[in-house]
């Protein structure tokens, strides 16, 4: 492949040879010895330009994710392929059962649902009321009640899970949907999902919105808080679904043996996580959602937090697994061929899992309905699904859908308010995940206390394996892009390989005078040419008498941005972008150890903001780096799921952290080596306040007492900090 001949010598005439002979015609052509400034041209400190094989850069961290992700689908369907009997069938869906139980769940406890009605509403031919029940105790969930006046005694129920919109279930569409469905005799509670309808979690009443956005975004900023305690915000959704359940069999009107649920999009999503862990749900329609997760990463990519298991693709779970577990009861899969939920993939996915139906005794069960449009309903697709449902759930009649008179979004408000913040309160994702939170720090600070040096130990083991680091496996083979000559100094120009097929593109800045320098590692989160101009902050350091590099790690300068979805398919297969990052920081420091003109006996990280939290990670792992300094840094992950608001990204945390370690483990567990601290940040990215760090920072003071290292641990303000160059020593000094 010639992207790895541009990384790996192989013989003949390399890539780097090539460069080299180009370099040497240019320097013939240009005049020998003239350095670039001198002839006019302008500084790019751009690496990767005019590079066809790295052309994709911003994309690569998302494919090489993707790239593992297969390998593990792989592995499943190979699984799959094996199965031939009943029993053996019946085995994977046990052990489908039991994972989802794992990374889903454990599911709490049931408690009174204390459901009440808050109003009703005659219509011709069916009544709504208006419900509130408790999913949790004090968690609210609203929905309403669409109950027919002729239907069967007791009758089936559908319950309706609404995709993202804001309004839920009162929006046009699915108004149509449900009321054709009330209209044929089915009773049908449509209830509106978290962060959606009254539910919104980040609702302002002044603004009359919430402050986070849409309801993907409402699901992808508690989601990141759920995943840091080990969580997921598909745990919520999918309770509040089976609780919903237990609120429609409490209901005399239903049939308990013939319930249904289905819903589209996002409602498909819901559909497919309660049709396979809830054994109640006798037929189960997902629309617009089932496409298998390797075309979904293939196409669109992972969406927000609630359509992602924690460890789901690394465990073995599929879209197609969630059909599996329902085997042989009846399941309609609809679709729509222009959606962006790969028709293909539906295909495929109905395909392998009608092997399970089939060795059940119940082919027919599992069945496909498509039509030719977009993402969305369609008449054709709702009569299908009705005909569907009057099959299974025993109600004949017609199923063609017919246009209805919708009724209003005032008629189908419950709450006084229209926001269940500012009408009953009750618990959000939030609080409920910060209770899980505070059990979990207080497991941490006991196990500090107990044994500080055997739980620091036990911590960095944990941190490798949850943030799903792999080290280095071989030595950086660097490849010159060139140099510029600067007074007193050089800046040349590299790119690396990193793990699979990712790059590192550099900047390496070396003094003119000395034989050896000592080295420093630069890190930013605006990437290698934040602070790379004359007169900025590697300069200084170069004239100091550091050899200097700075990388772009992944997601930053030319190496792009890291979006939710990137650091969602990371939690997927249990590889965090802070690992990764963690893994080329070392990279770094290997190359910089292969040159003979740099001294990395003494190896200094210096580390702004973001890129703090993997050089912590980095160190903790590998003792290379000898000393760091670190320019507000995130105080701890805890002060991320403690407060309702944050500032911080999903590339930025480990999933599962606080299951066994924070940040200040990683820094405690560096002493005696040096470690400079200089305004640490709280959760909203601002100096973190004297008692938090006083707090939270204690072990970190305590490890570097016993240690004898007093001196070598410097936590100060940023008001306090005239020159950052004072806390490195300079070339000579043994400090």
């Amino acid at each position: 492949m010639i992207g790895k001949a541009v990384l790996e010598s192989s013989g003949g005439m390399t890539v780097r040879r090539v460069c080299r002979w180009a370099s040497l015609v240019m320097v013939l052509i240009l005049g020998f010895g003239h350095p670039a400034t001198a002839l006019g041209q302008a500084e790019d400190l751009n690496v990767l330009s005019r590079w066809i094989e790295w052309s994709d850069a911003p994309q690569r961290l998302q494919r090489h994710l993707n790239s593992l992700a297969f390998q593990h689908l792989d592995r499943r369907s190979e699984a799959l392929q094996q199965l031939e009997s009943a029993d053996q069938w019946r085995e994977r869906q046990q052990q489908i059962r039991e994972t989802l139980d794992r990374i889903v769940g454990p599911f709490p406890e049931r408690t009174p649902l204390n459901a009440q009605v808050k109003g009703v509403l005659q219509k011709d031919g069916y009544r709504v009321e208006r419900i509130v029940f408790e999913s949790l105790p004090d968690f609210y969930v609203t929905g309403c009640l669409f109950v027919p006046d002729q239907r069967q005694q007791p009758a089936p129920a559908i319950l309706n899970v609404i995709g993202h919109t804001g309004i839920a279930f009162r929006g046009a569409g699915y108004q149509q949907f449900l009321l054709n469905m009330v209209d044929k005799g089915f009773l049908v509670f449509a209830m509106d999902p978290i962060g959606q309808g009254e539910r919104l979690q980040y609702f302002d009443p002044d603004l009359g919105r919430s402050v986070i956005g849409g309801s993907t975004a409402e699901h992808s900023y508690l989601g990141i808080q759920a995943f840091l305690t080990g969580s997921s915000a598909a745990r919520y959704f999918t309770w509040d679904g089976i609780r919903a359940i237990d609120y429609l069999v409490s209901r005399e009107e239903v049939d308990p043996d013939r319930i249904g649920v289905t819903g589209l999009s996002g409602g498909g999503t819901q559909t497919s996580y309660i049709a396979a862990m809830d054994d109640r749900v006798a037929a189960a329609s997902p629309a617009c959602y089932i496409t298998g997760l390797a075309w979904l990463f293939a196409s669109i990519g992972p969406q927000d937090a609630e359509q992602n298991f924690l460890r789901g693709v690394a465990s073995g779970i599929d879209h197609g697994d969630l059909l599996i577990a329902r085997a042989p009861k009846p399941t309609l899969i609809v679709a729509t061929t222009r959606d962006f939920f790969s028709i293909q993939g539906t295909r495929e996915v109905v395909q392998e899992a009608s092997r399970a139906f089939a060795a059940l005794g119940a082919e027919s069960h599992l069945s496909l309905a498509e039509d030719d449009y977009r993402h969305g309903f369609t008449p054709q697709n709702n009569s299908a699904t009705y005909a569907f449902f009057q099959e299974h759930l025993q109600l004949p009649g017609d199923p063609v859908h017919v246009e209805k008179e919708i009724l209003s979004e005032q008629e189908l408000t419950i709450t006084p308010t229209g926001q269940l913040s500012t009408s009953l309160g009750g618990e959000t994702v939030f609080s409920l995940n910060r209770q899980e939170a505070i059990q979990r720090v207080s497991r941490l600070e006991e196990a500090r206390q107990s044994d500080l040096a055997g739980h620091l130990q036990q911590a960095i083991a944990a941190a490798k394996q949850i943030a799903g680091y792999l080290p280095p496996v071989s030595d950086p083979q660097p490849i010159f892009r060139g140099r510029y000559q600067r007074p007193g100094y050089s800046v040349e120009k590299y790119v690396i390989g990193g793990e699979g097929d990712l790059i590192l593109p550099l900047l390496l800045m070396v003094p003119d005078q000395g034989e050896q320098h000592p080295g420093l590692i630069f890190l930013h989160p605006d990437g290698k040419a934040a602070e790379a101009a004359p007169g900025g902050q590697m300069e200084k350091w170069v004239q100091q008498g550091y050899a200097v590099l700075a990388p772009d790690l992944s997601g930053t300068g030319e190496l792009g941005q890291i979006s939710d979805a990137v650091a969602f398919l990371g939690v997927q297969i249990g590889r965090s972008v802070v690992a990764i990052r963690a893994a080329d920081i070392l990279r770094c420091a290997a190359l910089l150890d292969q040159r003979p003109d740099v001294d990395t006996s003494q190896l200094a990280v210096v580390a702004h903001g973001a890129t703090c939290i993997p050089a912590l990670h980095a160190a903790a792992f590998d003792d290379s780096l000898h000393r760091l300094l670190l320019v507000r840094p995130l105080i701890s992950f805890q002060e991320v799921v403690m407060n309702r608001f944050y500032k911080v990204t999903g590339g930025d945390v480990v999933a599962s952290a606080l299951t066994a370690y924070d940040l200040p483990d990683l820094a405690a567990s560096l002493a005696p080596r040096p470690l400079t601290v200089i305004d640490l940040q709280d959760q909203q990215l601002q100096s973190a306040a004297d008692d938090q760090v006083q707090t939270q920072w204690h072990i970190v003071r305590q490890a570097y007492q016993q240690a004898d290292a007093d001196n070598r641990l410097v936590i100060q303000r940023a008001d306090a900090v005239e020159d950052m160059q004072d806390f490195l020593p300079s070339p000579g000094e043994n400090r």
